[in-house]
């Protein structure tokens, strides 16, 4: 991500309904931070954040700088083992703790909102199967395997939609 992208209308919406009460968390598959950047606290980031990097020898903690500020491959200060982003690559599995919050909030919401992904890839997917029998809202640019089980379903870009919220 660069540093010129700013959160968009449903980032700054969704940051508003957490302050508000309204709004329990946020499970994204986006790995951006922009949730954090528009002012949102729980956020349960399922496939990481660029923003922070860590060591793959040693575990040690670095900000996004370290690498964008290295030329060559970016290498850990203390025992020069490779550092790279705190996201989930392909083939890689997910974080198990962060998969059971996700679906302890999905289970506990009165209304689950799902925006900006076609649903056809897990953990998108077996998430929302984990929602049952309350108000389900799909806000996509395409159809999705749930659209059936939505009460609404919107066909748009999300940050439009909650710009007009």
């Amino acid at each position: 991500m660069g540093y010129d992208v700013k959160p968009n209308a449903a980032h700054l919406k969704l940051a508003e309904w957490e302050k508000q009460g309204k709004l329990r968390a946020i499970i994204t598959q986006n790995i951006d931070g922009l949730h954090q950047a528009a002012g949102s606290k729980k956020v349960i980031e399922l496939h990481g954040n660029t923003m922070h990097c860590h060591c793959m020898r040693c575990n040690k903690s670095y900000k996004i700088s370290a690498i964008l500020e290295t030329e060559g491959v970016p290498r850990c200060k203390i025992c020069h083992g490779i550092i790279k982003p705190d996201t989930v690559l392909y083939g890689e599995k997910l974080d198990k703790h962060l998969l059971e919050k996700a679906t302890a909030y999905i289970r506990k919401a009165d209304m689950l909102i799902v925006g900006g992904t076609s649903l056809t890839v897990n953990p998108a997917v077996s998430l929302v199967h984990e929602f049952k029998n309350k108000p389900l809202v799909i806000i996509n640019l395409g159809l999705t395997p749930m659209d059936e089980r939505a009460d609404l379903r919107i066909y748009d870009k999300i940050g439009q939609v909650f710009s007009a919220i």
